[in-house]
């Protein structure tokens, strides 16, 4: 059954100037495709893709016809250049990913930054994120988060990269597969701790689902059941904020003042070490050689 919008029989005819456009489309359901995705796919000259059986797919369902061309983690600078000429030619060209936003996780990201060092418009079309879906349901602060992607395949490279991370004041995010899901549900809790976390799969399809709990809960329950199917958002909650010696605390203090206020240093200061703002305040009043 083809996706169907109310009060609309198909996208609206417009006229696009010269540029790259980056669309997003659907992570699961189709009827996530936005109006305007519709209306600059079909208006676009050329769409470039990762897998065309994939977004072929994707154009089909909604009637579309389009000149496509090949985008993805292979694409060799040649490539690129192929696109931009094309754009300088006066025609305009969309990327999409397989599912979700372009240059999350994908390869875009050089297309645009090729397009803005020869002042090409670019110009997003926003929508459907898995990763920022997970994070929704996860439960989990959402107020300061990072997203690193996939983690490396192998136990010693993952648990390098996520020592990068153990750190960061706020919520991770990481993509999985499902094969691999209980190593790396194991190296997070060696490094990270035994977090709040939520593992994420098939989201907005049929089969969509949601598990929260801590790392510990997690990896027991993923290691009583076969490796799961389909694309999987980790979220991990942030961890508790690193001991700091009385001495180190002073001389962040110090340091901070030499070009704050006490005010401003105090805050600085609290921030980046998980103490409390007046506690920090009284002893950077008290080096400062304030009474």
């Amino acid at each position: 059954m083809k996706p169907t919008q109310k009060n609309r029989e198909g996208p609206e005819s417009i006229s696009l100037p010269a540029g790259l456009y980056l669309v997003a489309t659907p992570i699961g359901n189709m009827r996530d495709m936005t109006f305007r995705a519709l209306d600059v796919l079909a208006a676009v000259d050329f769409v470039a893709c990762e897998d065309t059986r994939v977004t072929g797919k994707l154009l089909n369902a909604f009637g579309l016809k389009k000149k496509m061309l090949p985008y993805n983690d292979h694409s060799s600078a040649r490539q690129r250049d192929l696109l931009m000429g094309h754009i300088r030619d006066g025609k305009s060209v969309a990327l999409v990913s397989d599912a979700g936003t372009p240059l999350i996780s994908d390869p875009g990201y050089k297309l645009v930054r090729g397009a803005v060092e020869q002042n090409i418009k670019v110009t997003s079309i926003p929508g459907a994120s898995a990763a920022v879906t997970a994070l929704q349901l996860s439960g989990l602060p959402s107020d300061a988060f990072c997203f690193a992607g996939f983690l490396p395949a192998r136990t010693s490279a993952r648990k390098k990269m996520l020592e990068k991370w153990a750190h960061v004041p706020g919520t991770l995010m990481f993509y999985e597969t499902g094969p691999r899901l209980a190593s790396s549900l194991k190296d997070m809790k060696a490094v990270l701790g035994d977090r709040s976390a939520c593992v994420a799969r098939e989201l907005t399809k049929m089969f969509e689902e949601v598990r929260r709990g801590s790392l510990s809960a997690l990896i027991a329950e993923s290691l009583k059941k076969e490796p799961p199917k389909g694309e999987i958002v980790v979220v991990v909650g942030q961890g508790a904020a690193p001991e700091i010696s009385s001495e180190r605390l002073e001389d962040q203090i110090t340091k901070a003042l030499e070009t704050m206020s006490v005010r401003d240093a105090a805050e600085a200061v609290s921030i980046a070490s998980g103490k409390p703002k007046k506690a920090i305040y009284t002893l950077a009043l008290k080096l400062s050689g304030r009474k």
